[in-house]
């Protein structure tokens, strides 16, 4: 991926979030989301914590580093104090520091030096790679958000480098579940939004997942069941990653239910 493309594409995905939020009134904020337990202020609170995070990894190393040594052993616990002090704002208070630590967050991924290495939860990434990430979390909570306000996202190309970063955690689904993670090596024939066709893996893998890009990522961010996407496999090892894929290192988490919502 181009490195100011992805930068670029974590801006554009960042506004379109921004836009489904921006004119809720209070009771907007507190709308239920298919995440049980969260409603709309709980899924900006998270992202605002992700952003913050990823902004302070990119310009300020040791700080970061700092950071995660006093976080738990607890995933759901780091969680949920690390939302806690935005979840305590009013949302006009959240949404402004939804946009602070956004705009933080862009420009100092951006002015990381090529091929320097930026602190990441699991390992160190470089800056485009943890750019993508963001693409993520940005691509699954907006989901659980236009979801519950009833909004139906237009997708567009810059979705190519959330896919990349799928295609890279493909093993993720395995270690999340401690499951062994096989020597197979896979094949990603993904149609993108343009009808541009991406290919990811060699050409003589046995293994083959197929299908819309949209499709691709509402899977990997278990914001729909394989049942309702249109994804295809040849082979049985990539039926079996149908069921388990995601491009998280978190617990897998229940996803969602078969049929449960009308479209995707």
């Amino acid at each position: 991926m181009a490195e100011q493309d992805v930068f670029a594409a974590l801006e554009a995905e960042g506004d379109d979030v921004d836009r489904m939020v921006a004119e809720l009134d209070d009771a907007g904020w507190r709308t239920p989301t298919p995440a049980e337990g969260w409603t709309v202020a709980h899924q900006i609170a998270h992202l605002t914590a992700t952003f913050r995070m990823a902004g302070l990894a990119a310009a300020d190393p040791d700080g970061f580093k700092a950071l995660m040594s006093r976080m738990s052993g607890d995933f759901d616990a780091n969680v949920n104090a690390a939302m806690a002090p935005y979840l305590a704002e009013a949302p006009a208070a959240l949404l402004a520091r939804w946009r602070e630590e956004r705009t933080l967050a862009e420009k100092a991924l951006a002015a990381v030096p090529a091929g320097q290495p930026v602190p990441w939860l699991v390992r160190p990434l470089p800056a485009p790679v943890l750019a993508a990430a963001g693409m993520m979390e940005l691509f699954g909570h907006g989901q659980d958000i236009a979801d519950a306000l009833g909004v139906r996202r237009r997708r567009t190309d810059r979705l190519r480098p959330l896919v990349e970063f799928a295609v890279r955690t493909w093993d993720f689904g395995y270690l999340a579940r401690g499951l062994e993670v096989p020597s197979s090596t896979f094949r990603f024939v993904i149609t993108a939004p343009s009808g541009a066709i991406w290919y990811f893996g060699p050409p003589d893998a046995e293994q083959i997942v197929n299908g819309t890009a949209e499709d691709f990522c509402l899977l990997v961010t278990r914001r729909r069941h394989r049942d309702d996407l249109s994804l295809k496999a040849i082979g049985a090892e990539a039926h079996h990653w149908l069921d388990i894929a995601q491009a998280y290192r978190g617990p897998a988490g229940p996803g969602r239910r078969p049929g449960q919502f009308a479209t995707t």
